[in-house]
């Protein structure tokens, strides 16, 4: 699925001594982190999410526990389990998504590309579905100039 994908992270360290697991924006990160945040305590029988963004991309990682995330590009839906550190599932803008079936303890950890602004929020899945519809296709940014003669 496109603008949807699993991250790994490097592992450091080993059962005897522990692990450590670095992440950074522009690096593992593909893009400037300006927002983070987390839930937590979320009881299993609860669903969160269901939105999709126009512009906003995030990782999100379960910090503990296990997670599953349903993700919709308008045409394809996949379930991807979260539940290894070392593993970060990134959602770029026009993803529909769905976070469900927390395990006890659990805490997923969401790294944005932004501030929170509600504008950027398409929280109706039928609107998402008009949204992909209509939805420009995305121009290369990396064409910086065009030559006709």
């Amino acid at each position: 699925m496109k603008d949807c994908r699993i991250i790994n992270f490097k592992k450091i360290g080993n059962s005897d001594v522990g692990y450590l697991t670095a992440v950074e924006g522009n690096r593992e990160i593909p893009f400037n982190i300006k927002r983070i945040y987390y839930t937590y305590t979320v009881p299993k029988e609860i669903k969160r999410g269901f939105h999709a963004h126009k512009k906003l991309e995030q990782v999100l990682i379960s910090i503990n526990g296990n997670i599953k995330i349903k993700v919709d590009d308008g045409k394809e839906k996949k379930i991807i389990t979260l539940k290894e550190q070392k593993q970060g599932l990134y959602i770029g803008p026009g993803i529909w998504h769905e976070m469900y079936d927390f395990s006890q303890n659990s805490v997923l950890l969401v790294l944005a590309s932004d501030y929170y602004e509600e504008s950027d929020y398409i929280r109706e899945y039928e609107e998402f579905l008009k949204y992909k519809q209509y939805q420009l296709p995305k121009i290369n940014n990396s064409v910086k100039s065009l030559n006709l003669f």
